[in-house]
């Protein structure tokens, strides 16, 4: 009995000396959607030996401000995956979209996050038609010429295009990631 109070002495008392910690003040924001992170690759990827799931590297090549607080400091690295490819076909280049999930603080710290590598074409890198297979010549002739042999031959593009190529992402190339989703971050790095 004496052992049962003794426990229930404790625990009342760790209890006690619990609720009256005071906690650091955090301040928990929200990066919006839409922001831009300049970022470098850290590692060639390419439609041609890539597949769908691979894994790809960035890292952050400048601050992101925002109230008055560095909260995207450079260097931070980012990782994401292949989350969509197309192989090459007759007219239209290969291309792939990267989504971005994990962003990991220097400190070690690991945020989730939704973004893609950002590109004019909807996310999209590659995907661009192909140049014509040849050019038809077809002349043409005008009218206020003196003698009506005079014209001009004009190229036109024919029926078929080349065969598509890969695209290629070189390791260090700059790009930008844009958020799809809000971040909220209740974890800040303190120089």
């Amino acid at each position: 009995m004496r052992v049962l109070f003794t426990i229930l002495l404790s625990f009342l008392i760790s209890v006690a000396s619990a609720s009256e910690l005071t906690l650091r003040d955090y301040d928990e924001f929200d990066i919006p959607t839409g922001t831009h992170i300049p970022v470098i690759s850290l590692q060639e990827f390419s439609t041609a030996y890539c597949e769908e799931g691979d894994r790809v590297n960035f890292e952050a090549t400048s601050d992101i401000y925002l109230y008055n607080k560095n909260v995207i400091p450079q260097g931070t690295r980012l990782s994401g995956y292949i989350d969509k490819k197309n192989e090459p076909i007759i007219g239209t280049n290969a291309a792939m979209r990267v989504f971005i999930n994990k962003m990991y603080l220097s400190d070690g710290y690991e945020i989730p996050v939704k973004a893609y590598v950002y590109t004019s074409n909807n996310n999209i890198i590659g995907g661009q038609l192909t140049p014509p297979e040849k050019y038809i010549r077809i002349p043409h002739y005008q009218r206020w010429a003196m003698f009506r042999a005079m014209g001009t031959l004009q190229c036109v593009p024919g029926g078929q295009r080349k065969m598509g190529e890969h695209v290629t992402i070189a390791s260090g190339a700059d790009l930008i990631i844009v958020l799809v989703a809000p971040i909220h971050m209740t974890h800040t790095i303190i120089n």
